[in-house]
């Protein structure tokens, strides 16, 4: 005990009053109450730092207490045997005194804030504790290329399978390598001339949905812009890869499994924490609802299924056979991460679009010329048509779509450390220890006033220059390669990149076309710090707007 620092014996107090006080009968009444003020309230007051969230999760006494239960344990596994004193040769390492959580509580109040603070006090390079996890971080974007040049040693592997097994119940079979690098080929299907194939099709799916649900009327429609992106996007997205379920099934199927997996994805951050599956509510079961519904056995009922589908169960069962359980789980986590990200992005766009006249203006411009230069006119429904070159044309469009990106984009590139080493870089070295993460934060550069002037504006012409795209930005006075990184970069880049920006392409272009478009509410949407390594980040709060077809 004479090695505990005075904050870590206050806390260890704290944790066994913490206990005691769980015993009490007015504690257990609170732990009765409405979890998201009474009970989060009271552990806040009683150990300062832990975050809130953790109890967002738990709606009845007993898992409440788990939670708090789990939790000690972890805290007193640090302060009997994970103390760490920085070795010579190591980046600084901030830790603070909360032990396992570290500095999260700073962290996820201002996310940007927090490192560029760190960064003028430590340098580019530097150890952080947050949440259980000593993560480096590399802030000289000149730098990035580390994480290739040291592959070997820096493992994307160890994390992704982590995630797949406990994120989406995947299972590890023999030989699992060969099936990721099989799975990973595949994905060129969602590039080239296959990408035009399902731009056919997504376009399609946008007409016949927009047809029959929201051109209907000539009348001014209200809804909520989050819910609005997150069911035109749902659904275009599932009929596009997966295949157009029969009319008389479809509504309450894709409402349901997109109910379904917008509750999970609301408990991702959770699933990618320590938390046990077990103490999140009813995740476990809805996650098992979604592979059931994603087996081979119920998506050959649905026609249309996408090549890049086709070819993964092809794999799948090479692996697996026939074992429908295990092939759901993998086409689950494909649907997952086909939606997950875009859905926000097609939000953001929406917004600043909506909020900034002199980027609508633009838009009708740039589309109004494609138009007229193909010959096209615009009919009573859906009758446009385009190819995927001209879709790469509209510059104001894919501007602003990459404007978007980078005001709201938090998906860090991060490596596990497969052993103790030193890492040689231009501006010197250091040593890394086995078992930590080094991370790439990407708002880092997309926020750097030097490379992106006011980074806190949205400009919808930000990546214009002369009517062509701008792919020239600076650092002191050095072209940099990696200035826009929301899908990561080198051989891990996200396969589905393609895919997602030509979706929100079609989507606002159709949108914009077709309907009139006004914001109801004038607020200021800010960013929700809930994932801050792992995608884009979801709006603070949802915002009204209404539309209605051009007459």
């Amino acid at each position: 005990m004479d090695s505990f620092s005075l904050p870590s014996l206050l806390l260890v107090a704290g944790l066994l009053l913490l206990l005691l006080c769980l015993r009490a009968r007015r504690i257990r009444h609170l732990c009765s109450c409405t979890i998201h003020h009474d009970v989060s309230t009271l552990i806040y007051y009683l150990v300062c730092d832990i975050p809130e969230y953790i109890f967002y999760t738990c709606e009845c006494q007993q898992i409440q207490i788990s939670v708090v239960i789990f939790f000690l344990c972890l805290w007193v596994q640090e302060l009997t045997g994970l103390e760490r004193p920085q070795r010579p040769g190591e980046p600084p390492l901030i830790k603070g005194w909360l032990p396992y959580f570290g500095m999260t509580m700073k962290f996820q109040k201002d996310p940007l804030g927090f490192i560029r603070t760190l960064q003028k006090q430590y340098g580019d390079i530097f150890t952080v504790l947050l949440g259980g996890k000593y993560i480096t971080f590399i802030l000289d974007p000149f730098q990035y290329q580390l994480l290739a040049k040291y592959h070997k040693k820096l493992s994307f592997q160890r994390l992704t399978q982590k995630l797949s097994v406990k994120v989406f119940s995947i299972k590890i079979v023999e030989n699992y390598e060969d099936l990721i690098h099989e799975l990973h080929g595949a994905y060129q299907l969602l590039q080239g001339k296959s990408l035009d194939i399902i731009l056919e099709d997504m376009l399609q799916n946008i007409k016949q949905m927009f047809e029959l649900q929201l051109l209907k009327t000539t009348n001014w429609n209200t809804a909520q812009m989050l819910t609005f992106c997150c069911s035109i996007v749902f659904e275009i997205t599932f009929t596009t890869i997966y295949g157009k379920v029969p009319a008389g099934e479809r509504k309450k199927f894709i409402s349901e499994l997109r109910d379904n997996i917008l509750k999970f994805d609301n408990k991702f951050p959770y699933l990618m924490s320590d938390i046990p599956i077990e103490l999140l509510q009813d995740v476990k079961s809805i996650r098992e609802k979604l592979i059931k519904c994603m087996t081979p056995e119920k998506l050959a009922k649905i026609p249309g299924t996408s090549e890049i589908v086709q070819k993964r169960q092809d794999i799948l069962e090479k692996y697996y056979g026939l074992k429908d359980l295990d092939i759901g789980a993998h086409h689950f986590a494909l649907l997952w991460a086909s939606i997950a990200n875009t859905i926000p992005v097609m939000f953001w766009a929406m917004y600043y679009v909506l909020r900034h006249p002199e980027a609508v203006d633009a838009l009708h411009d740039e589309i109004d010329h494609l138009l007229q230069s193909t010959g096209q006119k615009k009919g009573s429904g859906i009758s446009i048509h385009l190819t995927r070159e001209q879709l790469d044309s509209l510059v104001c469009l894919e501007s602003i779509i990459f404007e978007a990106l980078r005001l709201s984009s938090y998906s860090s590139t991060i490596r596990f450390v497969e052993e103790d080493f030193i890492l040689s870089s231009d501006t010197g070295d250091c040593c890394l220890r086995k078992g930590d993460l080094v991370a790439i934060f990407p708002p880092a550069i997309h926020g750097d006033p030097e490379v992106f002037e006011s980074p806190e504006e949205f400009r919808f012409d930000r990546f214009m220059e002369d009517g062509k795209k701008k792919t020239t930005f600076y650092k002191r006075g050095k072209k940099l390669k990696f200035y826009l990184i929301p899908f990561g970069f080198g051989a891990n880049k996200c396969p589905g990149r393609f895919l997602a920006v030509m979706e929100i392409k079609l989507l606002l272009l159709v949108l914009l076309t077709y309907f009139d478009l006004e914001l109801i509410e004038n607020k200021s949407i800010k960013l929700k710090y809930t994932r801050s390594f792992f995608g884009i980040q979801h709006p603070n709060s949802d915002i009204l707007f209404r539309y209605k077809p051009k007459s």
